[in-house]
């Protein structure tokens, strides 16, 4: 089975492509958001690379959120394209899940993602065997609450982009007990999102893009200001 899968919730824009557990090809770009005019471009450079079009793929998986809003958007509506026009089926993944599986960690896995104001879009996890358990839902707090939060017994590994902000004073607050992740696993990878695309599409009854939404945890802006105007007209 041939997977495509694409996540475009950060700054980070990837997209890889598997065959059942091989990797096939990955491209990933940091490039200021500009989601909208790179995606499409990756995703043909690699298929073209590979000698494949995107009718041979069999299975889409794509990050979900949380993350940036309009990235999510690009990268959802770009999928959702594919499964639509080749009625295939497709496979959202939590952004934090996908960051949690780019760690083999014997304790807690916390990904944490910047959600500004000193807020983070978090969730833990840990693994049991092969398998990758969610403890806490994705969610978004106050990195102060997070640190409080968290079980004061066990070992922990943080990863994401929130680390390279708050990292100190997490450090500062957990002491020993807290490990950060290399640089190369703070980062989304569209072959965690395939990965985990595979292993849950035979788990789900809705893989399909009829029922494919972002979960973006919080309102966003233009939608937290309309809110305001239509109390302030109330």
């Amino acid at each position: 089975m041939k997977v495509l899968a694409v996540d475009t919730s950060t700054v980070i824009a990837t997209c890889a492509v598997m065959e059942d557990e091989n990797l096939l090809g990955e491209y990933s770009l940091n490039q200021n958001m500009s989601h909208s005019e790179n995606l499409v471009p990756m995703i043909k450079e690699v298929l073209d690379s590979l000698k494949l079009h995107v009718r041979d793929i069999d299975l889409y998986g794509v990050a979900v959120g949380p993350g940036s809003f309009t990235g999510l958007r690009i990268g959802i509506a770009t999928v959702k394209a594919f499964a639509h026009v080749y009625n295939k089926p497709i496979v959202g993944i939590s952004t934090l899940e996908a960051l949690a599986f780019n760690l083999s960690f014997n304790g807690l896995i916390v990904p944490m993602i910047d959600a500004r104001r000193n807020r983070v879009y978090t969730g833990i996890y840990r693994w049991k065997r092969d398998r990758l358990i969610n403890v806490m839902e994705p969610t978004v707090m106050d990195i102060n609450n997070l640190i409080e939060t968290l079980p004061k017994e066990e070992n922990i590994m943080v990863n994401g982009n929130a680390v390279y902000i708050h990292k100190d004073h997490i450090k500062d607050k957990l002491g020993d007990r807290v490990h950060f992740a290399q640089n190369i696993h703070n980062h989304c990878r569209a072959l965690s999102v395939a990965e985990l695309a595979l292993k849950k599409v035979d788990n789900t009854g809705n893989a399909n893009y009829y029922n494919l939404v972002p979960e973006y945890i919080k309102e966003s802006q233009a939608q937290g200001e309309l809110r305001k105007k239509e109390s302030d007209i109330i």
